[in-house]
């Protein structure tokens, strides 16, 4: 079925892999960058996206380069807000009307700025709470009918760091200086947990998920599972970055160690060659067995397929993208962008990429769609959550009858 360029951008969308350090508008990351004296490779924006937010990028080293500045910039509780309040509205402008936003609030702590966790959390969402109320309070929503805007904030924990990761990690090297450096890194995601918990209850601020994100490699999910296992008796959903960079013992271990809702990429789930663990000895069958349970347990892949294709540089095809194996075995996914800036894209240009290369008819996009709602971690109550996908879900019928579509 061919879809204009026209309906996927006005068909409801949303969001629920999203970095706010990613997703940038890149005129203000350089007007910021000016405000806060911070050297950039080029402050024009052709010079940018030449030298650093690249369409193409050789390997995941190359595309994470830009972190340093897009981090850099949101050590300033100005600019987090700013950063917010416009990525509600470019989401909007593509017709993305629910998002969660995640990021390391350990990455921009700095107490001698005043950037504390509930300090960067607050600006964050009064940014977000800004692009909220200016869209649910317009003619869009109040006469044309279109569905309110919502979103979530997701804290995460890094896999790995360094005391040179940001100022608070520096902190926490020095406090913990005679523990093992896994200590301190499992020490300070539980740190994260409990700040989100206690932030959300206390402060009521949107913190509806935790993740795990940073290198999968030799810093596997199954060390964090105190961490998750503390969220998971606090009522806190949980999504965890796996089977981007390596293989699917890595999504099997999210799922049994760390109650994973969703899983962030899940890339690698359908390559046995990225299994490295010696008591698999059947790879093929482990492989169809996790992803027939996944299946089952309708536990949702974040598909992020531009920035899948920007960081493994062995997909010479969008077509050889392992998308299609989870389609083919029914498997939950919803489309995300991952990074807006770092992979030059838009939800709408990401579901132009799934149509093009992959048989997705006008129900299974829909499936597609409605996952990215149903299986969000919407920051109201399930009642609340169902009634906001019926809705989203009901304008979607419209749009495509609107386009002469018919499911």
């Amino acid at each position: 079925m061919k879809y204009t360029d026209e309906f996927l951008k006005e068909m409801p969308k949303n969001d629920i892999h999203l970095h706010l350090d990613g997703s940038n508008r890149l005129s203000s990351l350089i007007d910021m960058a000016k405000r806060m004296k911070i050297d950039l490779p080029s402050f024009e924006e052709d010079g940018l996206r030449e030298l650093v937010f690249k369409d193409n990028y050789a390997n995941l080293g190359e595309y994470l380069h830009g972190f340093q500045y897009t981090c850099s910039i949101l050590r300033d509780l100005e600019n987090i807000e700013q950063t917010s309040y416009e990525l509600g509205v470019d989401s909007l402008a593509d017709n993305v009307n629910y998002i969660e936003v995640r990021f390391a609030p350990q990455l921009l702590i700095d107490h001698s700025k005043g950037l504390t966790f509930e300090s960067i959390l607050t600006a964050t969402d009064k940014g977000l709470k800004r692009a909220q109320t200016e869209f649910n309070n317009s003619d869009q929503v109040k006469i044309e009918g279109k569905p309110e805007f919502h979103y979530g904030i997701i804290n995460c924990a890094m896999r790995m760091f360094t005391e040179n990761f940001s100022p608070y990690y520096k902190d926490l090297f020095s406090v913990m200086n005679y523990a093992k450096p896994m200590k301190v890194i499992t020490m300070g995601a539980m740190e994260m947990v409990r700040a989100s918990i206690k932030l959300r209850d206390d402060k009521a601020l949107p913190i509806v998920g935790i993740d795990l994100a940073g290198q999968e490699e030799g810093y596997p999910a199954g060390k964090f599972k105190e961490v998750y296992e503390y969220a998971h008796k606090h009522f806190m959903h949980k999504t965890v970055h796996a089977g981007e960079a390596y293989g699917a013992e890595s999504i099997f271990e999210a799922i049994t160690e760390c109650y994973a809702d969703r899983i962030g990429h899940g890339y690698s789930l359908f390559m046995p060659e990225r299994i490295l663990d010696p008591t698999i000895k059947d790879k093929h069958k482990y492989i169809k067995n996790l992803s027939s349970y996944i299946a089952d347990r309708r536990t949702v892949i974040e598909v992020c397929l531009t920035s899948n294709m920007q960081t493994n540089p062995e997909i010479k095809s969008l077509r050889d993208h392992k998308f299609k194996d989870m389609l083919d075995n029914r498997m939950a996914t919803t489309i995300c962008t991952d990074n807006r800036l770092v992979s030059n894209t838009t939800v709408s240009k990401e579901y132009r990429l799934a149509v093009d290369n992959f048989d997705i008819p006008l129900k299974r996009l829909k499936d597609i769609v409605a996952y990215g709602y149903k299986k969000s971690f919407y920051p109201g109550s399930y009642v609340q959550k169902r009634h906001f996908a019926k809705v989203n879900m009901q304008y979607f019928d419209k749009i495509a009858k609107k386009h002469g579509l018919n499911s």
